[in-house]
């Protein structure tokens, strides 16, 4: 952990820039969210982007301030109001990319090197590689279909120097102006190709398999500097005060970039878009104050998952989905074969690139291995899809044992692959240089006496680098875009971050979770819902009560019999159910959604799920869509989960409604108050209903009036306002007391005594702030309630519950049924 040289915020309020809301709306939103109680608004980025933009992460100018936005005078105003207001700023910090734009000429640096090659000033910019082929040039895999079919589309505009085709323009080499079109096209720096091309092909580094995504390479100091200038002036003048960087893993080495960030903002506030799996930790030597959160998220998600009722609710999908092992029945194989898939097709130009970067080192290593390209290429395969966690950090001193064991677990799966051991050999070289090391040296000091020229070690490091770089996109495109989709048992737990295999944490789990980021990253960032997130915290707290009533489940859709299924045929001869697994994830979206019958909801459960389905790729995909199929799915959503046919969802979803409020007051309050900075993702201090992008995306709205009813003694008359008054309850809190839950604050759970002590999870912070909520309501109340369970409050006090205004003597121990009868949640201070 590195501490802040500024004080870390209390609580951060995201919003999502776009033209349809830039500062100027912003702006208008201060007085609300500084009378909400947060201490700074989380900006998504604000440096120049592709026009019309709605998230701007498709950079194209880092000098400049985004003119859709209000441009720096803009960013300035906006600033100055937030500071008026007591209220500071967190941006949103691209480093790993930049958009390749149509037209290419709004991304200045890029244009020029398509112009000039790599003799331009700007090449040091892209991780291109120009040695991958295609005659030393850089592939662009823009065209509609093959070159030779898009060649009437061609229009050169010679006396601008331009090429055009459709939309798209491109510099023409200079003197190549007058060429007939086939020589013209041969002669530039680029070379224009179909868009299928692009995944075996292509030879820059992209955002995971997003062509329109040019890699930057921010470990160049020159251009570290040329693209954070802008931002750390921003910071410097005190129109910045924060920062979140995103996705890190994408960084040849994200703990030197963060050592100089740290130094250039002079240690301001900064979290990392990092996802940790598993027991995985946050690297201790990055200078950082921890993650945006989607570890919290984990952990605050699977208090709300009932153990035995998702493996039960397993049973039930079995029975109802009778899905292949590697296609949904078992979530270990479903993702080994995705990761598969990915390796092999998604990313295979990534693959061929350290295909041939590991032939040159072992062609030049003292005892050659004779390993032919398919056995590296199996080898890096093997070992890449066997990685559990997103990537390794060759570079970084402080994973070096961690790294080196989960490599060599993977490694000795690999081999297996092999049928013959000689030729296994191969996944020994791929091993060692994915630890930076030189081939046969279990040590890498250079055990064989020959000391590696500049050629080898740039050729190790550069291996070294590509491969985390490809294990993070793998793991991502793998679990997170394919396999979160090929097994929706439990969609809440299908979740950034998240493990679909393991859904449920208990309170111990979560204590020492806890404990952990108070003692090592106390001010990392938490977060309950994103502008990545598939499904925003409420619509998962609703899902997740189905953990609890697996059966009843199962009855609602066995209520519809064969109509639950969408009903257009599978198969050529067009019989039978379509696909019940869509239709699985149909109905629990809608459920989440809340989605009412009629088909009000219609319109955006439909999308997201056929986003769905086109991300598992099993049916229809993005690059081979089925009409027929993806239209029946349609209109299955409308006359079904929305339709006339989704009467049932609606008599659940009152049936269940004060289990679903015990979640999601649960859920805010455990993310208010919890070890970490806040994060609010937009509209989330109300019932707060999304999913997947980009439905989660539209513009920011807010209810002032509501909260000013509330804070003038109204009671609330629904979900959305109760969680309102307990959000704004809870960040004042923080914002009038930052000491009790800052980085010299402290963590300690608090242990309820009695039958249904595991249902109450309760925790103290500094001694001064009790939060108390309830976890699987529903079985508690199928299992006779609270009983004789009681909860002993710390010693001091008197304890005041700041929702109701009741007191409670320091040591008492009171009964549960009392202390949470007006509520599922409590949370007391003693003043």
């Amino acid at each position: 952990m590195t501490q802040p040289s500024s004080p870390s915020p209390t609580a951060t309020y995201r919003l999502q820039l776009q033209p349809d809301f830039p500062f100027a709306a912003a702006e208008r939103a201060v007085p609300h969210l500084a009378e909400l109680g947060v201490s700074h608004l989380h900006l998504s980025p604000v440096l120049e982007s592709v026009p019309g933009s709605t998230h701007g992460y498709d950079v194209v100018d880092h000098t400049a301030v985004r003119a859709e936005l209000g441009g720096e005078r803009g960013l300035r105003q906006l600033a100055a109001t937030a500071r008026a207001h007591g209220l500071g700023l967190v941006v949103d910090l691209v480093p790993n990319h930049m958009a390749v734009p149509q037209p290419a000429g709004l991304n200045g640096p890029l244009w020029e090197v398509l112009r000039d090659g790599p003799a331009s000033p700007y090449a040091r910019w892209f991780d291109i590689d120009w040695d991958g082929g295609h005659d030393g040039r850089l592939l662009l895999p823009v065209l509609g279909g093959p070159l030779g079919d898009e060649l009437p589309h061609f229009v050169v505009a010679a006396g601008d120097g331009v090429l055009r085709y459709h939309d798209h323009a491109f510099p023409l080499r200079p003197g190549t102006e007058e060429l007939p079109l086939p020589r013209l096209l041969a002669s530039q720096w680029y070379r224009l190709a179909w868009w299928r091309l692009a995944r075996s092909e292509l030879n820059y580094r992209r955002f995971f398999t997003i062509s329109e995504l040019i890699g930057v390479r921010v470990e160049d100091p020159e251009v570290f500097d040329a693209t954070h200038r802008t931002v750390l002036r921003l910071v410097r003048d005190g129109v910045i005060d924060g920062l979140r960087i995103d996705h890190p893993d994408g960084l040849v080495d994200p703990g030197g970039y963060l050592a100089r960030l740290h130094e250039g903002t002079g240690g301001r506030w900064t979290v990392v878009e990092k996802i940790l799996t598993g027991d995985e930790r946050l690297p201790a030597s990055w200078a950082c104050a921890g993650t945006t959160g989607y570890d919290a998220l984990r952990h605050i998600d699977g208090l709300f998952v009932c153990p035995q009722g998702s493996g039960r609710l397993f049973s039930h999908y079995r029975d109802f989905v009778t899905p292949l092992a590697d296609e949904g029945g078992d979530w270990e194989e479903t993702v080994r074969r995705a990761a598969y898939e990915v390796v092999t097709h998604d990313l295979a130009a990534e693959v061929e690139r350290l295909v041939r970067t590991a032939a040159r080192i072992s062609g030049r290593a003292p005892r050659p291995g004779d390993h032919a390209p398919w056995a590296l290429r199996q080898a890096l395969r093997e070992l890449l899809v066997r990685l559990p966690v997103y990537r390794p950090y060759a570079a970084d001193a402080t994973r070096a044992a961690t790294d080196a064991a989960m490599l060599g677990r993977a490694a000795t799966g690999a081999r297996g692959a092999f049928r013959v051991p000689e030729e296994a050999r191969a996944v020994d070289l791929i091993h060692d240089l994915a630890l930076g090391r030189c081939p046969d040296e279990p040590d890498g000091d250079g055990g064989h006496g020959d000391t590696p020229d500049a050629a080898d070690r740039a050729d190790r490091a550069d291996f070294a680098a590509r491969f985390a770089q490809t294990a993070s996109a793998l793991h991502a495109k793998s679990v997170e875009d394919t396999a979160f989709y090929r097994y929706p048992v439990l969609l809440s737990a299908c979740e950034v971050g998240g493990d679909p295999g393991e859904p449920a944490l208990g309170p111990d789990a979560f204590h020492a979770y806890c404990a952990r980021v108070q003692r090592d990253w106390p001010t990392t960032g938490t977060v309950l819902s994103t502008h990545d997130t598939k499904r925003s915290a409420d619509v998962r707290a609703r899902i997740a009560v189905l953990s609890e009533c697996p059966d009843r489940w199962r009855d609602v859709l066995g209520s519809m019999a064969e109509a639950a299924v969408c009903g257009v045929g599978s198969g050529v001869d067009g019989a039978g159910p379509a696909d019940p697994m869509v239709s699985w994830l149909a109905w629990q979206t809608a459920f989440g959604l809340g989605a009412p019958a009629g088909g009000a909801g219609a319109e955006r459960v439909a999308p997201a799920v056929l986003k769905a389905a086109r991300e598992a790729g099993l049916r229809t995909s993005w690059t081979e869509p089925r009409a027929d199929y993806e239209e029946a799915v349609t209109e299955f959503v409308h006359s079904g989960p929305c339709g006339p046919l989704g009467a049932p969802l609606a008599a659940l979803d009152v049936e269940l409604a004060p289990f679903v409020r015990a979640n999601v007051l649960g859920a805010a309050l455990l993310h208010l108050t919890m070890p970490g900075v806040p994060d609010l993702y937009q509209g989330s201090e109300r019932l707060h209903t999304a999913l997947v992008d980009p439905d989660n995306r539209a513009p920011a709205r807010f209810r002032p009036e509501l909260l000013a009813e509330l804070d003038g003694g109204a009671a609330p008359l629904d979900l959305s306002a109760e969680k309102l008054r307990l959000t704004a309850t809870a960040l004042r809190l923080r914002r009038r007391r930052p000491e009790w839950f800052g980085a010299a604050a402290s963590y300690e759970p608090v242990r309820a005594e009695g039958p249904a002590a595991d249902h109450c999870v309760a925790f103290c912070r500094s001694g001064r702030v009790v939060t108390v909520l309830t976890r699987l309501s529903l079985r508690l109340v199928e299992t006779g309630g609270w009983w004789d369970t009681g909860l002993r409050l710390p010693p001091g006090g008197p304890w005041r519950e700041l929702l109701t205004g009741r007191e409670v003597p320091g040591g008492a121990l009171v009964g549960l049924s009392e202390l949470l009868a007006d509520a599922p949640v409590a949370l007391f201070a003693a003043e």
